[in-house]
């Protein structure tokens, strides 16, 4: 987050999750932590008794969540996956059982001992890598917080009782807070935390409501009843703005409206060049749920279905029938087009009690992704086997993630083919066509992409996590994250050489970072060449739109400048000045803002 200050107006600056701007009053929501007053032992005839109190608060939780969850309107409906991520957390053994254990062992009171339970949890997930994984902690969070309130007798402040069209101020927004939103009233909303994969965002996006996040400061620099600007395409948030700025964002407002209006009833043409180069657009996705939106907005495919969603919700293992049921079904609904489903991408980290595993220095680098399945290969091929077996219900390729070498892709494709033997030698049906492909996403496997080539079937880049690896850069860290550079020469020199290699063995290469969703980033990954992009679903017509209004052989031609220059910060400029002229609505909507 960046702040500046004028005598008039005060600036903030955060994370996007929903474009749009509006103006309105803010309303400041107390979400701060109960305060533990008091920690203390438990006598021996009454650490039954604590336990009881603590069992208690969380049914109390439960029925609230259950009661939130019927309730929940239908536009967010598609989104109750999320409450039962809750719930699944009300009764986790890391936080329930280690919390009933604390209590009985340490003799400590339910207050003290659930917050203890907590501090681990943290702790582990600081060490994991993954953004996705790693905001997942704001809902264990979330969810220790209502317990937290429940044995302090203390009611939370609902969001229904909004009365007034405000703009909501809070440090966070838990999924439960969002589905109680009155969306009559609630213009928009911002908060201290949050990044574009956290459930705040996810239910931003639900809701259509224009959103900042990750602002860190906001409910301390912003009070009851402050004139606000949100700008949820840039993540500009205007404190008590002056009458010019008003008036220019009100026009800014009406522009982007109309934009979005007019690119959504155009999502479902193709995305071609204007000299005929057509470039498929596939989604992102981390849940069944959000299949419903790909088709919706347009998307031509899954690139990329994240499947850690049904392996941390779950207390122990996902069964075979789990998976498969989830993986048909999307399948199913996605069909004629193509789902790409990578394996498991968790590390050991999140299995280690029940596979005896020691704890990590460093879960980022140890033993997760394609590893974890390999040290592991009866998990693995209960997941290949259920992949295989929704293969015969639509168009599915699988993928193996954090590839670093031919080894491993030689080891994983011999386990791939043990679990085709036993599905052939069972009678049981099975795409014997499926396509095999690896995810790109550590610098060794750009370096050796020309041999990894000639055992895949397809390429898929993952920048997200290339670009942290390429530059030793952390981009959940607010110390360094302004230094996460998609346009750092060392990232287009590497994606570059991946496409040639790709294209010199005759195979398919994607995109699915962030990158893709990026209108700044269209035009250069056009000029690479890549077969296929992949995004968060809301975001295809919006680049649809821009490759409609880009020449391919253009973009090729301005590539081959953009290689050349020196410095993120230079290619940056060549490449705004470009877009600005080819694709002026951008810059009068604010998608180009600085």
């Amino acid at each position: 987050m960046t702040s500046d200050s004028t005598a008039e107006e005060r600036r903030l600056r955060g994370v996007p999750v929903y474009p749009g701007v509006v103006i309105g009053k803010a309303h400041l929501v107390d979400r701060s932590r109960v305060k533990i007053m008091y920690q203390y032992l438990v006598n021996d005839d009454r650490v039954q008794s604590e336990a009881r109190r603590f069992e208690t608060a969380v049914r109390t939780v439960e029925k609230q969540l259950l009661a939130i969850k019927n309730e929940m309107p239908g536009r967010v409906k598609e989104h109750s996956f999320i409450l039962d991520s809750h719930l699944l957390i009300l009764k986790d053994s890391m936080l329930y059982g280690s919390t009933l254990d604390r209590i009985l062992a340490e003799k400590i009171n339910a207050e003290w001992a659930l917050k203890k339970s907590l501090e681990n949890l943290k702790e582990i997930f600081r060490q994991i890598d993954d953004e996705y994984i790693s905001n997942r902690i704001s809902d264990v969070e979330n969810v220790t917080e209502r317990i937290m309130r429940t044995l302090a007798g203390e009611p939370g402040q609902s969001l229904s009782d909004i009365d007034q069209r405000v703009i909501i101020t809070a440090h966070d927004l838990s999924p439960a807070d969002t589905t109680e939103l009155n969306i009559g009233k609630v213009m928009g909303f911002i908060t201290d935390v949050g990044g574009r994969t956290s459930h705040t965002a996810i239910m931003a996006q639900a809701l259509e409501i224009p959103a900042v996040v990750g602002l860190e400061k906001a409910t301390a620099l912003v009070d009851d009843n402050d004139l606000l600007i949100v700008d949820g395409s840039t993540g500009d948030v205007i404190i008590d703005p002056d009458e010019e700025t008003i008036i220019r964002y009100q026009e800014k407002a009406l522009q982007l409206e109309k934009y979005k209006s007019s690119i959504a009833r155009k999502s479902h043409l193709p995305a071609q060049t204007v000299d005929g180069h057509r470039v498929p657009i596939t989604a992102n996705i981390e849940f069944l749920e959000e299949v419903a939106a790909v088709r919706e907005y347009g998307g031509e495919g899954i690139g990329l279905y994240r499947t850690e969603f049904l392996y941390l919700r779950s207390r122990g293992f996902p069964t075979e029938e789990e998976l498969f049921e989830d993986y048909r079904e999307v399948a199913e609904i996605m069909y004629p087009f193509p789902v790409s489903i990578r394996t498991l991408d968790l590390g050991g980290d999140k299995f280690a009690s029940a596979l005896d595993i020691s704890k990590e220095m460093n879960p980022a680098l140890g033993l997760r992704a394609i590893r974890f399945c390999l040290n592991e290969p009866e998990i693995f091929k209960v997941q290949l086997r259920a992949i295989l077996r929704a293969s015969a219900h639509g168009k599915i390729q699988l993928m193996f993630p954090m590839i670093s070498g031919l080894q491993e892709i030689i080891a994983a494709k011999q386990i791939l083919g043990e679990v085709k033997q036993e599905l052939e030698e069972k009678g049981i049906e099975y795409d014997r066509e499926i396509k095999v492909g690896i995810m790109i996403e550590v610098p060794s496997a750009v370096i050796m992409a020309e041999i990894l080539a000639q055992h895949v079937d397809f390429f898929s880049i993952g920048t997200n996590d290339l670009i942290q690896y390429a530059l030793a850069i952390d981009r959940v860290n607010e110390h360094v994250a302004y230094m996460y550079q998609p346009f750092h020469p060392a990232i287009l020199k590497m994606i570059q050489h991946v496409v040639e290699m790709a294209k010199k063995a005759g195979i398919a290469v994607s995109l699915c970072g962030e990158m893709a969703s990026d209108p700044l980033c269209i035009s250069v990954l056009l000029g690479l060449g890549l077969d296929a992009l992949s995004m968060n679903a809301r975001t295809i017509p919006l680049v649809k739109n821009i490759i409609r209004q880009l020449s391919m052989e253009q973009a090729r031609t301005e590539f081959e400048k953009v290689i050349c220059l020196p410095t993120a910060s230079e290619v940056r400029e060549f490449i705004q000045d470009r877009t600005r002229e080819l694709v002026p609505e951008l810059a009068q909507t604010g998608y180009l803002s600085e």
